[in-house]
C-alpha cells in the first residue's frame, strides 16, 4: 500500500477507535461524546478522496472498518458491573449496528463525492457528508435500538431505547432511540458544515504547486 496514505488510515483507525470509547459517555441528556469524534471520519475520507481519489479513500474505509469490528469484538468480550449485573460493554446489536452503519455510510460518500468531484470545491464533501451522515444515523440507532428488531440478540434488553417520551424532550411522542438519533444527526449536520473550513485548508495546502 502506497505510503502517502498511511496518515489517512492512522487518522481514521483513531477516529473510530475514540468513537468507540466515547460513545459509552453520555454528554447531556440526548448524545454521547462519541457524537463529537466519529463526524471526523467523513472529514478523513473526503480528504483522501480529493487528494488520492475514490480508489484510496476506499482503501481508508476498508481500514476504519476493520479497527472498529476489532474494537467491537474486543467490547463484546469485556464485562461490566452495575446494579447488581453483569453485561458487556459492548452488545452484539451494537456491534452489528456500528460496523454495518460505518461501511455503508462511508462507501456512499466515497461515491457521490467522487460524482460531484468537478463542482465547486464545497460541493462534493457537503452534499456527500450530508447524505453519509445521515444514512450512518438511520442505520445505526434502527438497527442497535429499535424494538422491531430485538430478532437480532434476544438476549439484549432495549426496552430502556423503547421508551416513549417528548422527542428531544418537547415535540411529539417518540420511542426514546428516536430522540438519540435525531440529536446525533444534528451534530453531524453541523459538524459537516464547520468541517468545510479544515478540509478547504488541507486541501489547499497539500494540493498546491511545489
Amino acid at each position: 500500500m502506497n505510503r502517502a496514505y498511511l496518515p489517512g488510515i492512522l487518522a481514521m483507525a483513531a477516529i473510530v477507535l475514540a468513537s468507540n470509547i466515547l460513545v459509552q459517555f453520555l454528554f447531556g441528556q440526548w448524545l454521547t461524546w462519541g457524537a463529537f469524534t466519529y463526524p471526523l471520519a467523513f472529514l478523513v475520507t473526503d480528504l483522501m478522496n480529493r487528494i488520492y481519489g475514490a480508489g484510496p479513500a476506499r482503501k481508508v474505509v476498508f481500514a476504519g472498518f476493520v479497527v472498529g469490528v476489532i474494537c467491537s469484538l474486543i467490547g463484546t468480550q469485556v464485562m461490566l458491573q452495575g446494579d447488581g449485573y453483569t453485561y458487556p460493554a459492548v452488545t452484539l446489536r451494537i456491534a452489528i449496528a456500528s460496523g454495518l452503519a460505518f461501511l455503508t455510510a462511508q462507501l456512499m460518500d466515497v461515491a457521490i463525492f467522487d460524482r460531484l468531484r468537478e463542482g465547486r470545491w464545497w460541493r462534493a464533501p457537503l452534499a456527500s457528508t450530508l447524505v453519509g451522515s445521515s444514512l450512518d444515523t438511520a442505520i445505526f440507532f434502527t438497527v442497535a435500538f429499535s424494538g422491531a428488531l430485538t430478532f437480532i440478540d434476544p438476549a439484549n434488553d432495549v426496552a430502556w431505547a423503547n421508551e416513549t417520551l417528548p422527542l428531544l424532550g418537547a415535540g411529539p411522542i417518540v420511542p426514546l432511540w428516536v430522540s438519540l438519533a435525531v440529536a446525533d444527526w444534528l451534530v453531524k449536520l453541523t459538524l459537516a458544515l464547520i468541517a468545510l473550513i479544515p478540509f478547504r485548508m488541507i486541501v489547499t495546502r497539500v494540493m498546491q504547486p511545489a
